[in-house]
């Protein structure tokens, strides 16, 4: 099957272009709801990933987003002084912080979520299992550059 599978420049082309569009489109729905709380695309990004991974630690969330810490900074900053955010110390190792939502964290990712959640759901839900299968399959190589 992977032998008879014969991918042109062009399609290649297609795929990549295809795939800015559906990331340009899901990231533009929660656009406004964003713009109200002077939040950006590294905003959600953060926010997604602490909700994703409740206690994740600050040097894995430089790892997920693969940014400096420097550029990291000012978002946390903003997150922290809108209440979205809280940093707690590790009880381990008191020098590590571990990152979780808020309460009103939680809540504006829900919003969030859900804005994005309607192009994603109506896009699974009219297309077939194998598909769906198929086509996480490919992201999460895609991902991992296999």
């Amino acid at each position: 099957m992977k032998d008879a599978l014969y991918l042109k420049d062009e399609q290649i082309k297609d795929f990549i272009q295809l795939l800015f569009y559906a990331y340009r489109e899901t990231f533009a729905d929660p656009k406004n709801i964003l713009k109200k709380k002077y939040f950006g695309p590294a905003h959600l990004r953060s926010l997604n990933l602490i909700e994703r991974h409740p206690g994740i630690s600050l040097s894995e969330l430089i790892f997920k987003l693969k940014i400096t810490k420097q550029s990291l900074n000012r978002v946390l900053q903003d997150l922290i002084k809108a209440k979205m955010i809280k940093q707690i110390k590790d009880d381990l190792d008191t020098r590590k912080k571990n990152l979780y939502l808020d309460k009103e964290g939680r809540v504006f990712f829900d919003i969030v979520y859900n804005a994005q959640k309607k192009r994603i759901f109506n896009a699974l839900k009219n297309s077939n299992a194998d598909s769906v299968i198929k086509f996480k399959e490919v992201l999460k190589k895609i991902i991992n550059g296999k």
